[in-house]
């Protein structure tokens, strides 16, 4: 007792106690926090383990490097790597996060086994309220596997040649009716109409008119709100009811909806319509038990088939449509390149007229190369992982972090990485990359399949902007096909340039895990004779 009395009749106890509650309880909470703070520099000061890559420094012990990061991934990697070295660690939400950057860094974690790391416990949490549930990584991966078998029919070389005509055909109907395309020249801000021509291309090319006919410009705003649930904060916040989660909610339920009730109208007719389409194929899927496709799977699946899509396509092709504005000799070049090689009469596109337009496709190849749509690819570790080359172990209380933009856009592979070159691609080009392995052009590579057809087995490459291993895009070979034709018949139709006829570019968004031009990024269009 008489301890206590000391401490309570102690001048500063008896300063503590006139203050007022809520002063009382601000100077707990400054006390608890500046002794957090101070164990946390402590700890990366003083108790390194060398065991562990090298922490970034950071002052707060909860959010650590999250808001540097976030503001800007490529510079934070970027500037990290170069004093830290390839591998590092830093604190995301509370999370050490390990950094594993180059081509051998990319290997070590998107070619890593299953048993050692997990991209459902990651993901599920972002993916499940966008695409809905048992799908994707909302199910074990022998399933996932099995629901991206099943998305392969759409991705032949047969139904290839179905989708350029009429992909071609939306674009030219949507420069058509487009009001803000009227006249003879104007200025648009390009993300909102690739957002909407991406959308209508891939839900009529992929998943058959009868969903096309369902679709407007709406859709692609409830898109867009889905895509933002992919908001960094949702790996932790995906439940509370934020206004980008409920708008998240609402265009999710709009979605699913709109094609339940598709299904649900081709079952009762008995549809025996003889158009292949993605909505059909799903209907009559048995997965390996005999068990049929249930009906919200099949929605579900096709919300994330054109999610998938819909993301990457809509950001790369605005950001094309922006290097062509910044560069309109290419754009006048790529033209050229239609008249030299397809006739002056500029005929109807075909798929095998894809082939014939090489710059067309390193004009694509190189606008991934710099804005690769998904900056960082996240995986949880199951077992220590030991780094090749190394004395580092990352333990199971880690989250891997795989960056391919940063050795796409590496001197050491790229020359003059920082300039968007589309001759680059060319043979003869002084900007040519030195060491480019496992794209999707290279045919002899070696091949594995984790359960939905062969893929290249190779992860241990510079340039990667559809990621590799079990989780590589399917999509890649649609993407390109599509972005190459939304591209071809863009250019027949109009010049393309910035509205100061300046060299200027936007900046990129990071708000969402996926990269996006900043906007509003306006461009101006002129029509050709």
């Amino acid at each position: 007792m008489g301890l206590l009395q000391d401490v309570a009749t102690h001048p500063v106890a008896q300063q503590f106690q006139a203050f007022g509650m809520a002063t009382q309880i601000a100077l707990v909470l400054g006390g608890v926090i500046a002794l957090s703070v101070g164990v946390h520099i402590a700890k990366q000061l003083l108790f390194k383990n060398p065991n562990e890559p090298p922490m970034v420094f950071s002052i707060f012990p909860f959010i650590g490097s999250t808001v540097t990061y976030g503001m800007d991934p490529p510079t934070f990697f970027r500037t990290n790597r170069e004093k830290h070295g390839d591998v590092f660690t830093f604190i995301l939400l509370g999370k050490k996060t390990t950094v594993a950057v180059g081509p051998a860094g990319n290997d070590f974690i998107l070619n890593g086994k299953l048993k050692d790391v997990n991209a459902e416990e990651i993901y599920t949490p972002l993916t499940t309220p966008v695409f809905g549930r048992d799908v994707v990584y909302d199910c074990p991966n022998a399933k996932l596997m099995e629901q991206k078998k099943f998305m392969k029919i759409a991705l032949t070389t047969e139904a290839f040649r179905s989708y350029v005509p009429i992909i071609s055909g939306e674009v030219k109907n949507y420069f058509k009716k487009n009001p803000a395309f009227k006249g003879e020249s104007g200025m648009v801000n390009v993300p909102k109409h690739m957002a909407e021509i991406t959308i209508f291309t891939a839900s009529h090319a992929l998943q058959g008119q009868n969903v096309r006919n369902r679709f407007d410009e709406s859709l692609a705003s409830l898109y867009h709100d889905l895509d933002m649930g992919f908001s960094p904060i949702n790996f932790m916040l995906h439940w509370a009811p934020l206004p980008w989660n409920r708008r998240r909610d609402h265009a999710q339920k709009t979605i699913a909806k709109i094609y339940m009730d598709i299904i649900k109208e081709r079952r009762a007719k008995g549809d025996d319509g003889t158009e292949f389409d993605m909505m059909k194929h799903l209907m009559n899927s048995t997965y390996k038990d005999g068990t049929p496709v249930p009906d919200h799977e099949t929605a579900h699946m096709l919300i994330a088939l054109l999610m998938a899509g819909q993301h990457s396509s809509s950001s790369t092709s605005s950001w094309i449509m922006l290097r062509l504005a910044q560069n309109p000799e290419i754009c006048e070049e790529l033209y050229q390149e239609q008249v030299k090689n397809l006739g002056a009469d500029l005929p109807d596109l075909t798929y095998e007229d894809l082939a014939k337009l090489p710059l067309n496709q390193h004009v694509v190849k190189e606008t991934l190369r710099l804005h690769a749509p998904i900056h960082s690819i996240l995986r949880a570790v199951k077992s220590p992982m030991p780094v090749p080359g190394t004395n580092y172990v990352i333990p199971t209380t880690h989250t891997l972090l795989s960056a391919p933009g940063v050795s796409a856009s590496d001197p050491a592979y790229f020359p003059n990485p920082e300039v968007w070159d589309c001759h680059r691609w060319e043979a003869d080009s002084p900007n040519a990359p030195t060491i480019v392995r496992n794209d999707a052009s290279v045919e002899d590579e070696e091949k594995i399949d984790y359960g939905y057809g062969a893929v290249s087995k190779g992860a241990a490459s510079p340039y990667l902007p559809f990621g590799a291993g079990r989780h590589r895009c399917i999509g890649e070979q649609f993407a390109n096909l599509q972005l190459q034709t939304i591209i071809a018949e863009t250019v027949r139709l109009f010049k393309l340039s910035n509205i100061d006829r300046s060299r200027k570019l936007v900046g990129t968004d990071y708000q969402s895990l996926f990269s996006r031009p900043l906007e509003p990024a306006f461009i101006r269009w002129e029509r050709r004779d």
